[in-house]
């Protein structure tokens, strides 16, 4: 039986695993929580340990407001995550998720000198490639509901409950607001390897936007495409997976 541990609000292990060799810690998409990673550590090597972030707003901190500028959300977790990375760490960020985990990276790396050994980044877009479309995250209430139903990330069930829609929109909301008020820095390219993962049926991130992640290592780089929109990550889940487990074990060879 798997159980699940909870180190502190914003770290759940699915399945713990004290003699693994690495962590993954995994960043959610907007609106997301760490139950989307709940069965990842079934499909990877048991050298990993999966380390899903509860971000403010949902989950185990339903109750914690959310953030809404990703400097401040980035400045709160890192120094959760530093007691957990006495040992060799990998980052896994899907769209927002992907956003947090570069910018938690070059934090790392800037105040504490410690690098991930593998930057993982799915379906976000390069950081210095501007948003070219209008915000949402102002829009009144029936036009913010029309764009979730157009991105495609929120179960049909879901946006029919008015109910439980009123729960959910202050934190879709905030999590939008982090991404559209994201501003880009320019600072050195980074000196751990970057896999970006996409869909080939994406219309929110281009192929070419995510190309363009590659000015931001000095090590290796590549990209790989799955069937699926933006949410490749639950149709696409266990070829992704397998692209996650043999990039991994490559790190530990």
């Amino acid at each position: 039986m798997t159980t699940t541990q909870t180190l502190n609000s914003y770290i759940r292990i699915p399945k713990p695993n004290p003699r693994a060799s690495v962590r993954l810690f995994c960043f959610p998409y907007a609106g997301g929580s760490s139950l989307i990673f709940r069965t990842w550590s079934n499909s990877l090597p048991n050298t990993v340990e999966v380390c899903a972030i509860e971000l403010p707003g949902r989950g185990m901190q339903i109750r914690s407001a959310p953030f809404t500028n990703l400097e401040n959300l980035v400045s709160a977790i890192a120094p959760v995550l530093l007691p957990y990375l006495d040992k060799p760490f990998a980052f896994f960020g899907h769209s927002m998720g992907g956003l947090i985990s570069f910018e938690m990276t070059r934090l790392l790396l800037r105040k504490h000198s410690i690098i991930p050994v593998h930057l993982f980044v799915s379906a976000r877009r390069a950081p210095q490639i501007a948003i070219s479309s209008p915000p949402i995250h102002t829009l009144s209430e029936p036009e913010f509901i029309l764009e979730l139903r157009r991105l495609n990330g929120t179960p049909q069930a879901v946006l029919e409950n008015t109910e439980l829609m009123q729960l959910l929109i202050p934190t879709l909301r905030a999590d939008f607001a982090v991404l559209e008020t994201y501003t880009y820095s320019p600072q050195p390219p980074l000196d751990c390897p970057i896999t970006v993962f996409g869909g080939l049926q994406d219309s929110e991130v281009s192929h070419n936007e995510l190309q363009a992640w590659k000015e931001q290592t000095n090590a290796k780089f590549s990209l790989h495409m799955f069937e699926g929109d933006h949410f490749f990550v639950h149709s696409a889940q266990s070829l992704l997976l397998q692209f996650l487990s043999q990039k991994l074990e490559k790190n530990f060879r």
